[in-house]
Protein backbone atom coordinates (compact mmCIF):
# COMPACT_ATOMS: atom_id res chain seq x y z
CA UNK A 1 0.00 0.00 0.00
CA UNK A 2 2.98 2.12 0.82
CA UNK A 3 4.12 1.71 -2.60
CA UNK A 4 0.95 2.61 -4.05
CA UNK A 5 0.96 5.68 -2.52
CA UNK A 6 4.45 6.67 -3.11
CA UNK A 7 3.88 5.77 -7.17
CA UNK A 8 0.72 8.13 -7.29
CA UNK A 9 2.68 10.80 -4.97
CA UNK A 10 5.81 10.42 -7.13
CA UNK A 11 3.18 10.56 -10.38
CA UNK A 12 1.21 13.84 -9.11
CA UNK A 13 4.49 15.46 -7.86
CA UNK A 14 6.07 14.53 -11.79
CA UNK A 15 2.72 16.07 -13.60
CA UNK A 16 2.91 19.17 -11.29
CA UNK A 17 6.37 19.80 -12.23
CA UNK A 18 6.00 19.31 -15.52
CA UNK A 19 2.94 21.29 -15.51
CA UNK A 20 4.69 24.40 -13.89
CA UNK A 21 7.66 23.70 -16.26
CA UNK A 22 5.25 24.28 -19.35
CA UNK A 23 3.12 27.41 -17.72
CA UNK A 24 7.05 28.95 -16.67
CA UNK A 25 7.81 28.53 -20.78
CA UNK A 26 4.36 30.06 -21.28
CA UNK A 27 5.49 32.91 -19.07
CA UNK A 28 8.86 33.32 -20.74
CA UNK A 29 7.42 33.35 -24.56
CA UNK A 30 4.91 36.38 -22.72
CA UNK A 31 7.81 37.92 -21.71
CA UNK A 32 10.07 38.04 -24.60
CA UNK A 33 6.45 38.65 -26.70
CA UNK A 34 6.53 41.86 -24.58
CA UNK A 35 9.95 42.44 -25.21
CA UNK A 36 9.15 42.17 -29.28
CA UNK A 37 6.35 44.36 -29.31
CA UNK A 38 7.17 47.18 -27.34
CA UNK A 39 10.86 47.14 -29.29
CA UNK A 40 9.01 46.90 -33.06
CA UNK A 41 6.92 49.93 -31.67
CA UNK A 42 9.56 51.77 -30.37
CA UNK A 43 11.33 51.33 -33.87
CA UNK A 44 7.61 52.19 -35.81
CA UNK A 45 7.52 55.30 -33.88
CA UNK A 46 11.20 56.40 -34.47
CA UNK A 47 10.89 56.24 -38.00
CA UNK A 48 7.24 57.81 -38.06
CA UNK A 49 9.38 60.63 -36.10
CA UNK A 50 11.93 60.56 -38.96
CA UNK A 51 9.80 60.73 -42.15
CA UNK A 52 8.04 63.26 -40.33
CA UNK A 53 11.19 65.69 -39.64
CA UNK A 54 12.52 64.77 -42.55
CA UNK A 55 10.17 63.43 -45.56
CA UNK A 56 12.90 62.65 -47.91
CA UNK A 57 13.96 59.84 -45.60
CA UNK A 58 10.02 57.91 -45.89
CA UNK A 59 10.93 55.30 -48.02
CA UNK A 60 14.47 54.58 -46.77
CA UNK A 61 12.84 54.28 -42.73
CA UNK A 62 9.92 52.10 -44.11
CA UNK A 63 12.75 49.35 -45.41
CA UNK A 64 14.39 50.04 -42.46
CA UNK A 65 11.19 49.45 -40.57
CA UNK A 66 10.71 46.57 -42.58
CA UNK A 67 13.92 45.34 -42.18
CA UNK A 68 13.64 45.48 -38.33
CA UNK A 69 10.07 43.63 -38.16
CA UNK A 70 12.35 40.74 -40.09
CA UNK A 71 14.64 40.55 -37.31
CA UNK A 72 12.66 40.73 -34.65
CA UNK A 73 9.97 38.24 -35.44
CA UNK A 74 12.72 36.15 -36.25
CA UNK A 75 13.86 36.60 -32.64
CA UNK A 76 10.25 35.49 -31.80
CA UNK A 77 9.86 32.49 -33.27
CA UNK A 78 13.13 31.40 -32.13
CA UNK A 79 12.65 31.74 -28.64
CA UNK A 80 9.41 30.18 -29.06
CA UNK A 81 10.31 27.33 -30.69
CA UNK A 82 13.59 27.06 -28.42
CA UNK A 83 11.40 27.54 -25.24
CA UNK A 84 9.82 24.31 -26.42
CA UNK A 85 12.46 22.29 -27.91
CA UNK A 86 16.07 23.94 -26.08
CA UNK A 87 15.55 26.34 -22.82
CA UNK A 88 19.68 26.27 -22.99
CA UNK A 89 19.36 28.42 -26.27
CA UNK A 90 17.96 30.82 -24.33
CA UNK A 91 19.70 32.91 -21.51
CA UNK A 92 16.96 33.40 -20.00
CA UNK A 93 19.26 34.68 -16.75
CA UNK A 94 19.57 37.89 -18.61
CA UNK A 95 17.71 40.71 -19.10
CA UNK A 96 15.35 40.12 -21.49
CA UNK A 97 17.17 42.26 -24.25
CA UNK A 98 20.52 39.37 -23.97
CA UNK A 99 17.93 36.08 -23.72
CA UNK A 100 18.69 35.30 -27.80
CA UNK A 101 22.11 36.01 -29.88
CA UNK A 102 22.11 34.29 -33.71
CA UNK A 103 24.88 34.84 -35.35
CA UNK A 104 24.72 34.77 -38.90
CA UNK A 105 25.28 31.07 -39.35
CA UNK A 106 22.99 30.78 -37.00
CA UNK A 107 20.68 32.60 -39.34
CA UNK A 108 21.65 30.55 -42.16
CA UNK A 109 21.31 26.83 -41.02
CA UNK A 110 17.76 28.02 -39.32
CA UNK A 111 16.81 29.38 -42.91
CA UNK A 112 16.97 25.87 -44.47
CA UNK A 113 14.61 24.88 -42.31
CA UNK A 114 10.53 24.51 -43.72
CA UNK A 115 8.43 25.72 -41.16
CA UNK A 116 7.82 29.13 -39.55
CA UNK A 117 10.78 29.40 -38.29
CA UNK A 118 12.38 28.65 -41.47
CA UNK A 119 10.56 31.18 -43.26
CA UNK A 120 11.32 34.12 -40.78
CA UNK A 121 15.44 33.38 -40.66
CA UNK A 122 15.02 33.31 -44.60
CA UNK A 123 13.86 36.91 -44.47
CA UNK A 124 16.34 37.96 -41.97
CA UNK A 125 19.23 36.41 -43.70
CA UNK A 126 18.16 37.46 -46.99
CA UNK A 127 17.88 41.05 -45.24
CA UNK A 128 21.68 40.86 -44.30
CA UNK A 129 22.66 39.77 -47.73
CA UNK A 130 21.21 42.36 -49.76
CA UNK A 131 22.72 45.93 -50.22
CA UNK A 132 21.64 48.78 -47.96
CA UNK A 133 19.48 51.60 -49.17
CA UNK A 134 21.33 54.04 -51.05
CA UNK A 135 19.88 56.59 -48.16
CA UNK A 136 20.71 54.35 -45.36
CA UNK A 137 23.83 56.82 -44.14
CA UNK A 138 21.42 59.50 -44.41
CA UNK A 139 18.69 57.17 -42.32
CA UNK A 140 21.56 56.92 -39.72
CA UNK A 141 22.31 60.61 -39.61
CA UNK A 142 18.77 61.47 -39.04
CA UNK A 143 18.47 58.82 -36.02
CA UNK A 144 21.67 59.94 -34.84
CA UNK A 145 20.09 63.66 -34.80
CA UNK A 146 16.77 62.90 -33.58
CA UNK A 147 18.70 60.66 -30.46
CA UNK A 148 20.87 63.28 -29.51
CA UNK A 149 17.99 66.08 -29.27
CA UNK A 150 15.70 63.70 -26.26
CA UNK A 151 13.13 66.41 -26.14
CA UNK A 152 12.46 65.35 -29.54
CA UNK A 153 11.96 62.00 -28.65
CA UNK A 154 10.82 61.92 -25.09
CA UNK A 155 7.10 60.78 -25.72
CA UNK A 156 8.28 57.53 -27.69
CA UNK A 157 10.88 57.13 -25.43
CA UNK A 158 8.68 57.43 -22.28
CA UNK A 159 6.29 54.79 -23.98
CA UNK A 160 9.14 52.34 -24.51
CA UNK A 161 10.57 52.49 -20.92
CA UNK A 162 7.24 52.22 -19.79
CA UNK A 163 7.25 49.13 -21.51
CA UNK A 164 10.03 47.34 -20.43
CA UNK A 165 9.61 48.74 -17.11
CA UNK A 166 6.15 46.77 -17.52
CA UNK A 167 7.86 43.22 -18.91
CA UNK A 168 11.01 43.38 -16.11
CA UNK A 169 8.41 43.54 -13.77
CA UNK A 170 6.74 39.79 -14.98
CA UNK A 171 8.42 37.19 -12.69
CA UNK A 172 7.93 33.68 -14.63
CA UNK A 173 10.58 31.95 -11.99
CA UNK A 174 7.66 31.58 -9.18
Amino acid sequence: MKRIAFAALLTISTLASGSAFAENSQCLAQKYDAYIDASLTWYQDLTQLTSERYPELSEVSQWFLQGRKNHFELNRAAVHYYLDHDKSKVATEQSVEGWLQLEQHDVKVLSERDDELGQAAKLTFNDRQKTPHEKNYELRSAFADLLSHPKQIDTVLQKYNQSIQALEAMDCLK
